[in-house]
């Protein structure tokens, strides 16, 4: 069955092109979180109408990028504990969700093309060191590939239409960079292996693990992150 990638629209108008451009720029860190949106300031960057950038913004508030306050006006998200928390539990469930899906739906060829993605994630030289896990969006992702392979349109939609950039946000921002990165690679084969004994339920469990150590790791840097402002700012 062929579903609809909700993250991988083609871009048509101006607003697409410049909704894809800031949306990976605030992913990336480009545009800072917590950063004010200074619609003159960003109309001039990207060279559009004021009415053009209004409607990026709008999809950018949609996919939960920036938030819009009255009287206050719009920012990127901050990448808060609070936020990670409530992000990274749903997360948890729903991928753990996906997971169990993908072990009962992902064709033998998927499951052969996600064995392949991770052999060659394995040649990368920051994973060797055992210092990052940098995984491009998309296809390269082994976490939107598994979403992608539970087959289940809703499970896809909420995860990757209202929810992948914001954790990849987190993702890049946080938690690539780190010494949990050769764990993280190995538990990814192990999920992997399990979806690939279509054990659904082990599948999922090893999914949550996976998810909530990721959400440990990225808590410590945003408390390192903290505690080294404070003292920067004494």
């Amino acid at each position: 069955m062929h579903l609809i990638n909700p993250t991988k629209t083609t871009a048509v108008t101006t607003a697409d092109k410049v909704f894809e451009q800031m949306q990976y720029a605030i992913v990336e860190g480009d545009i800072p979180a917590g950063s004010k949106i200074s619609e003159p300031e960003l109309a001039k960057r990207y060279q559009i109408s004021r009415s053009t950038l209004r409607e990026a913004l709008n999809r950018l508030e949609k996919c939960h990028l920036i938030e819009r306050k009255a009287n206050v006006g719009s920012r990127v998200v901050n990448c808060s504990i609070e936020g990670l928390l409530e992000l990274y539990i749903t997360r948890e469930a729903l991928e753990g969700m996906a997971c169990r899906q993908a072990a009962l739906n992902m064709s033998d060829q998927e499951i052969e093309e996600m064995k392949e993605m991770l052999k060659a994630h394995s040649q990368t030289q920051e994973l060797k060191d055992g210092i990052a896990y940098y995984q491009e969006e998309g296809d390269l992702d082994f976490h939107y590939k598994v979403i992608l392979g539970s087959h289940n349109k809703q499970l896809i939609d909420l995860i990757c239409g209202q929810l992948y950039h914001l954790v990849r946000m987190y993702r890049c921002q946080f938690g690539m960079n780190s010494p949990r990165a050769s764990r993280a690679f190995n538990e990814h084969y192990q999920i992997i292996q399990a979806i690939s004994d279509r054990d659904g339920e082990l599948a999922e469990m090893l999914m949550r693990r996976h998810i909530a150590a990721s959400r440990k790791n990225i808590e410590n840097k945003i408390m390192q992150q903290a505690l080294s402002e404070v003292n920067e700012n004494k």
